[in-house]
């Protein structure tokens, strides 16, 4: 039986892939997990799958934010932006938190506190910062473009007041190498069963983990496609030559 809701790993740019899984699969919906890069409105983009009867949600990555055009993109289909907030989708209440942790504001894995707590406290400490005839300017600039896409305290405090039944992140949880245990504590907070990740373009085997984080986790890869249940349904670009060299080398047979 075909999947209700697929999860899409970084598109970066490139969307043709996308609508040859949703033509085959027919999903109710379809999550972008980041890393979206739109050259244009994503409702423009996604106009074709939308077409199809599958609905198309995102939350925003890292590199969402490097060029304002990809930025405005997103911003042309708010309603349509997981970031943040719960909503049902296709029968799932999903969760959704884009972005990632940096230094200039917040490293949970670091003993020093937050810099900022919210977008609204940054904003307000870089205008006292900025002489007044230059505010305009500033808030245009790419350092603050850059932190449209960075998490703050508040963002997961605010979600961690609901109940979902799905979690959708750019960040990864700690069964990624690179993950962040405050990901799981926002997972167990709104108590999902189940968790899709993009960023590393990784996907892993998570499954040891799924008893101490007591949720199932997915790290979706680069221009890869997963199911609900996590059976993937198109490899990500780089799955096969990540997965070769973690494949440990047999050493040569005794003489």
């Amino acid at each position: 039986m075909a999947s209700s809701i697929l999860f899409a790993g970084d598109p970066h740019g490139r969307f043709d892939h996308l609508l040859a899984v949703v033509r085959a699969q027919r999903p109710q919906a379809l999550v972008l997990l980041g890393d979206i890069e739109a050259r244009a409105p994503l409702h423009e983009v996604m106009a074709p799958i939308e077409a199809l009867g599958t609905q198309v949600w995102f939350i925003p990555g890292n590199h969402d934010t490097d060029r304002a055009p990809s930025w405005d993109a997103l911003q042309a289909w708010p309603e349509r932006n997981l970031h943040g907030r719960v909503v049902e989708v296709a029968g799932k209440r999903i969760a959704g938190l884009g972005g990632i942790f940096r230094g200039e504001i917040w490293r949970p894995d670091s003993p020093m506190v937050p810099k900022f707590t919210s977008w609204q406290a940054y904003l307000e400490d870089l205008r006292q910062r900025t002489h007044p005839k230059d505010w305009a300017i500033r808030q245009q600039s790419q350092h603050v473009l850059k932190h449209h896409s960075s998490l703050f305290p508040d963002d997961l405090d605010a979600l961690a007041a609901q109940d979902a039944e799905v979690l959708v992140t750019h960040e990864a949880p700690s069964c990624h190498p690179q993950g962040f245990a405050k990901i799981d504590d926002l997972a167990r907070a709104l108590r999902v069963h189940t968790l899709f990740h993009g960023h590393h373009h990784d996907c892993l085997d998570y499954s040891a983990s799924t008893k101490a984080l007591g949720f199932r986790a997915h790290g979706v890869g680069l221009r890869g496609v997963s199911a609900l249940d996590g059976t993937v349904l198109r490899p990500g670009e780089l799955d096969a030559m990540r997965a070769l060299l973690r494949t440990p080398i047999a050493p040569p047979p005794a003489d």
